[in-house]
């Protein structure tokens, strides 16, 4: 239509080229021209850079690769992730599935089965859980996949299946692994809703040892189980900025009042 230009892209920041993706992400791109598969490569890697920090900013990038390469897989499942970590399940699960159908490949499998979770639809979720394709999952990929479905049973009540689930041998065997962290949790969590607060706390500090990235509050739930309350320090500092500010501003206050109080003084005497 006469007079609609181009939308306007979200800025890239100076030190993004768009080479840092993956071989497999890169590979998708070459069905691209060169000019727009650097772009949209740029895109993608602000989407990620962006998902932990600014989730509108994410979204803005998503969005622009999905406009220029929307028969890309890579760049549906940017979008669904954005969706996913706003918890839009409807909108995620559908750029899932768009991407499954592209690339062919069933790793966003346990993403899927927890749309399907969020949209309110457990037994749909435990069926594509259940299907020969997530029997196929790698190791990781697998983990994660077994974590939803243990929070698909807790939803349902069905808190020992939902342990059971959990107690795999990468539960023994798997303490050097990325996903390990995020197991370990899974399963203390589970061991506290079961109402075992001393299983809880061992498998919380197993994951706590485990979680080199931050990725849970093991910490947190291990301090609650022993009865303190973490604090953050640099909120405490602020605390104390705050209160020596408001100090001052007394102070302040009472030498001018002091002043005006001298000033009505002298008037009087005038």
């Amino acid at each position: 239509m006469a007079g609609e230009g181009r939308k306007v892209e979200p800025p890239i920041d100076e030190d993004v080229t768009g080479f840092e993706l993956d071989r497999p992400v890169k590979t998708q791109l070459r069905t691209l021209s060169k000019e727009n598969a650097e772009g949209v490569g740029q895109h993608l890697v602000m989407t990620a850079r962006m998902m932990d920090i600014d989730l509108d900013r994410a979204k803005a990038h998503a969005e622009t690769a999905v406009r220029r390469a929307g028969r890309v897989a890579a760049a549906r499942e940017a979008l669904g992730l954005v969706y996913y970590r706003e918890g839009d399940w409807s909108r995620a699960l559908a750029e899932f599935r768009t991407a499954r159908r592209m690339s062919g490949s069933n790793h966003l499998l346990a993403h899927m089965v927890d749309c399907e979770r969020g949209l309110g639809r457990p037994e749909k979720a435990l069926e594509l859980a259940t299907s020969p394709e997530a029997g196929a999952l790698p190791a990781a990929d697998r983990v994660e996949l077994l974590i939803v479905i243990s929070g698909i049973r807790r939803d349902l009540g069905q808190l020992d299946a939902a342990k059971l689930v959990l107690e795999t041998p990468a539960l023994r065997t798997g303490q050097n692994k990325p996903w390990y962290a995020r197991l370990a949790y899974a399963y203390a969590d589970v061991l506290l809703e079961l109402g075992d607060e001393q299983g809880a706390h061992e498998w919380f500090v197993t994951a706590a040892s485990a979680d080199h990235e931050g990725e849970t509050d093991a910490d947190e739930r291990i301090a609650e189980l022993q009865g303190y309350e973490l604090t953050d320090l640099l909120e405490d500092e602020d605390d104390e900025l705050d209160d020596h500010d408001r100090d001052e501003l007394d102070d302040d206050g009472e030498h001018d009042d002091a002043d005006e109080r001298a000033d009505d003084g002298h008037g009087e005497d005038r």
